[in-house]
C-alpha cells in the first residue's frame, strides 16, 4: 500500500525460549526486534522505513522530532537520515514527564544511545526537563526554526507514532507465528496499535505493557489505531478493547523499576538475551508476573521485542 526505504533486515527472527519456557513452566517465545540489523537495532527501524520514504516523497530535506535523552528513535532516525542524505534535528530532554508525575533525577553512567545519535550526525538540541507537552512545543519550536532557514521540514511526532508507524506493525504480524497470547512494551501507541488491529479478528491476545504513567495513554493508543484503520478502510476498535496493563511502570518513564531489573538479569542469565530498562525489560517483568500467577498457562506466549539496548550503556 505505501512505498518504503528499506532500512532493516526482516522478518526479523523468532524462536522459542527452550530455558525460560522450561523455569516458568509455559510455551514462551520471542520475536527479536532487536535484531533488525540497523543502528544496533530495535523496532523503530519498522517504522522509520515508511516514514523517511514519505518525508523524500514530500521533498523534505530536514526531519525534526523530539524525545528523552535515551531515545532510541532519535538514534535509530538520525541514522536512517544519514542513509537517506536528510538532515536530523532532535528536542530532548533528560527525563520528560506528564504533568504530575515528576519524577526521580536519574543519574545517567554513560551516554548509550547519545553516542550513535552523534555518529550519525544528528543535530541534537538539549532543554531542561518538563513536561511532554514542553518537549512537543520546543520541537515546533524548532521544526519553525528551520523552516526560517530555509529548510524544507518534515516534523515527526515522538516516537515516530502514527497511521505510518502503526502500519509498520500490522504488516509485521505476517511474522509472527501462531501464539495465544502477545505481550509487547507500549508507550507512543504505534506498536500496541498496529499489532491489536492486525490479531482482532483472530483468537489471539495481544497485551501492551505501559512503560509510561499518562493517565490518557489508552486513548493515545487508540487515535493511533483509528488513524491506522481510516487508511484500512476498516471500522476503528474502541479504546476499551485495547488491553494496556499499567501495573509496571514502577517510579516512571525512563525511570528502571526493580521488576524490570529483575527481569532483565533473569532473562539475561537464562537466554543470554539482554534488554533494555526503560521498555524491554519492564514488559518482559510483565510476562514473569504473569507466568507465576498461572495467568499463562497452557498458553503460547510471543514476547515481542522492541530493542533499545544501547540504552543499558546508559543506565548500568
Amino acid at each position: 500500500m505505501f512505498s518504503t526505504f528499506p532500512l532493516i533486515l526482516k522478518p526479523t527472527p523468532c524462536h522459542r525460549l527452550e530455558r525460560a519456557s522450561e523455569a516458568l513452566g509455559i510455551d514462551l517465545w520471542i520475536k527479536r526486534d532487536d535484531l533488525t540489523g540497523f543502528a544496533l537495532g530495535g523496532n523503530k527501524g519498522r517504522k522509520l522505513e515508511y516514514l523517511i520514504q514519505a518525508a523524500l516523497d514530500e521533498g523534505a530535506d530536514t526531519i525534526v522530532t523530539c524525545g528523552a535523552r535515551q531515545s532510541n528513535f532519535v538514534r535509530q532516525l538520525a541514522a536512517a537520515c544519514a542513509i537517506a542524505e536528510l538532515r536530523c534535528v532532535a528536542a530532548v530532554m533528560d527525563q520528560p514527564y506528564e504533568p504530575g508525575h515528576q519524577v526521580p533525577q536519574v543519574q545517567f553512567t554513560g551516554r548509550g544511545n547519545e553516542v550513535l545519535s552523534d555518529l550519525f550526525g544528528a543535530k541534537i538540541v538539549r532543554f531542561e526537563n518538563g513536561s511532554w507537552e514542553d518537549l512537543f512545543a520546543r520541537a515546533a519550536d524548532l521544526a519553525e526554526s528551520e523552516r526560517q532557514s530555509g529548510h524544507v521540514v518534515h516534523h515527526l511526532a515522538v516516537g515516530g507514532s502514527g497511521a505510518l508507524g502503526a502500519y509498520a506493525f500490522f504488516v509485521a504480524a505476517d511474522e509472527a507465528p501462531h501464539h495465544d497470547v502477545l505481550i509487547t512494551a507500549s508507550s507512543s501507541g504505534s506498536t500496541h496499535a498496529g499489532l491489536h488491529i492486525a490479531f482482532r479478528d483472530f483468537p489471539n491476545q495481544v497485551i501492551g505493557i505501559a512503560c509510561d504513567p499518562e493517565e490518557d495513554l489508552r486513548n493515545e493508543i487508540a487515535r493511533v489505531g483509528a488513524d491506522l484503520c481510516a487508511i484500512l478502510g476498516q471500522e476503528p476498535p474502541s479504546p476499551d478493547e485495547y488491553d494496556l496493563r499499567s501495573d509496571y511502570v514502577g517510579p516512571g518513564y525512563g525511570v528502571p523499576s526493580e521488576a524490570g531489573e529483575e527481569a532483565l538479569q533473569w532473562l539475561a542469565h537464562q537466554e543470554g538475551i539482554l534488554l533494555d530498562p526503560v521498555y524491554s525489560a519492564k514488559a518482559f517483568s510483565a510476562v514473569l508476573d504473569l507466568a507465576r500467577r498461572g495467568e499463562l498457562e497452557d498458553q503460547t506466549v510471543l514476547f515481542w521485542h522492541t530493542g533499545g539496548v544501547p540504552a543499558l550503556f546508559a543506565y548500568r
